[in-house]
């Protein structure tokens, strides 16, 4: 069994809106319902949990329902940060899933998920037990040094990966290591994300395809960029 794990508890303070940005409407329908249609068309993925802000689930429950989204299961609430409201759905699956079971993690406002990525990213966690999302870097990267605004020194973008979601894991690798996470407090603080925590524990990753339309949703300029895929996907 496949899980979908999708991260929707952010309040979107950044988008300048009086709503959470996931519910900010595009062409008639909600950024979070984009996402979730990726999922529900896919037929690797069998059931999808939604990790939602607080007082909005019954809107999601609506839009899912208007749009066909039969495999979403489950609605549950977000903690105070990314990693627990992560952690809440992971626990919330000891009940559901087995531990050789793949769980797919993914922002909610990452709305454009190409298929064969999601895919890849499934098939090499059910091969090596965990699977990221990455890119390679295409511009330069140096290192800014102590206290000033210069560098003497750069890192090789052959070495480097941009990753983000969808990430991938074998469910038992995933509910013991954010256990652990949240008893050693490993891993679980200001950006951190499963992906981090992994490597802070000791996990190797894996890297699974990924895509340049795979676009972050946080601001206005985000907003516009998306509105202009769609545009050109039309």
């Amino acid at each position: 069994m496949n899980y979908a794990l999708i991260i929707a508890g952010g309040s979107g303070h950044r988008m300048g809106q009086d709503i959470p940005k996931q519910f900010i409407n595009v062409n008639n329908k909600p950024i979070l319902l984009y996402t979730l249609e990726c999922f529900q068309k896919h037929p690797l993925v069998d059931r999808i949990l939604v990790v939602c802000i607080a007082g909005w689930h019954e809107a999601l429950w609506a839009y899912a329902r208007q749009s066909g989204i039969d495999k979403l299961k489950w609605v549950i609430s977000g903690g105070e940060t990314g990693q627990e409201s992560i952690r809440n759905g992971v626990f919330f699956l000891e009940k559901e899933a087995q531990k050789d079971d793949v769980v797919i993690i993914h922002d909610g406002i990452r709305p454009l998920v190409d298929s064969n990525v999601l895919a890849d990213v499934i098939n090499i966690a059910r091969e090596k037990g965990n699977a990221v999302t990455s890119m390679p870097f295409r511009e330069q990267m140096f290192v800014v040094d102590d206290g000033e605004n210069s560098t003497c020194e750069y890192i090789p973008r052959e070495t480097l990966r941009r990753v983000s979601t969808p990430q991938a894991y074998n469910f038992g690798l995933l509910d013991e290591k954010y256990h652990e996470a949240f008893e050693k407090k490993i891993g679980i603080y200001g950006s951190s994300y499963t992906n981090t925590m992994m490597v802070e524990l000791g996990v190797t990753l894996n890297f699974a395809l990924g895509s340049e339309s795979n676009i972050k949703l946080t601001n206005r300029d985000d907003l516009d960029l998306f509105k202009a895929y769609l545009k050109a996907n039309k």
